[in-house]
């Protein structure tokens, strides 16, 4: 088979990235937006429905498909409401982005965190993609097969702080879905992303940070960017050019966490 370009499209397909209607310029947007210039059909999934309908319209006024589902991905009747919302508009899923996560509001909290939060990050951070993965699996195996996308944190490289001890775990079950669900030709993999300057990412690391002096120190190239910078691993990720790509975590950080 000869490579091309179109092999990035994503016409015909349908995608559903969680916690794509929060923050203004945020990572799910990107994300969100990303897909639809793709040609897929985005299901903007969030537990702010204003926020969810707002990113959709935006994409609709661009000339794009989306609809806003209002989704708590902790409750599995809610992620199967989402499901069948996703399936009535579009007629199934092929894509499942599970963006959605506790950061600003968990910054911080080490050891001594009350263990009533670590359950509420866990069930979030991890619990939450595994929910929404078990509620799309059985669409995509209808359809031939899908594409599952985790996203990661440099900040789990090492872990030095519960939310980074969510997503190393959030690691771990994205090689257990990729070796389960490989012979169902879903591919499951994960993004990393570096220091991020989405509204999210500037408020928990403003510019003066001492977290960002010491990124701009050791970082191999650039030490923060943007959250579209993201979405061309996305595509790859999420299209027929990712096909033979399962159970990785890629980085996308300038160089920040360096990986063999």
């Amino acid at each position: 088979m000869t490579f091309s370009v179109d092999q990035f499209r994503l016409a015909g397909k349908v995608a559903v990235v969680t916690g794509a209607g929060g923050r203004g310029n945020s990572i799910g947007r990107a994300y969100a937006f990303g897909l639809a210039n793709a040609g897929a059909a985005v299901v903007i999934a969030d537990i702010n429905a204003v926020g969810a309908k707002t990113v959709s319209d935006e994409i609709v006024a661009a000339g794009g498909k989306a609809i806003a589902v209002g989704v708590d991905i902790t409750k599995p009747d809610s992620v199967a409401q989402m499901v069948k919302a996703a399936t009535d508009a579009f007629g199934g899923i092929d894509i499942l982005v599970n963006n959605a996560a506790l950061m600003v509001e968990v910054a911080g909290a080490t050891v001594d965190i009350p263990i009533p939060e670590w359950n509420r990050i866990m069930e979030v951070n991890l619990t939450g993609a595994l929910i929404c993965a078990q509620a799309v699996i059985p669409v995509m195996r209808q359809r031939g097969g899908g594409k599952i996308v985790n996203q990661i944190s440099g900040g789990a490289f090492p872990a030095t702080s519960v939310y980074g001890v969510s997503k190393l775990a959030l690691v771990g079950l994205t090689t257990m879905l990729a070796r389960s669900l490989g012979r169902d030709k879903i591919n499951v993999n994960a993004i990393a992303p570096g220091n991020t300057m989405s509204d999210a990412g500037r408020q928990l690391t403003p510019d003066d940070s001492p977290f960002v002096k010491f990124l701009e120190m050791t970082v191999a190239m650039r030490a923060r960017g943007q959250p579209d910078e993201l979405v061309g691993t996305l595509l790859l990720l999420c299209s027929q050019a990712g096909d033979w790509i399962t159970g990785q975590v890629i980085h996308v950080d300038g160089g920040w966490i360096l990986r063999p």
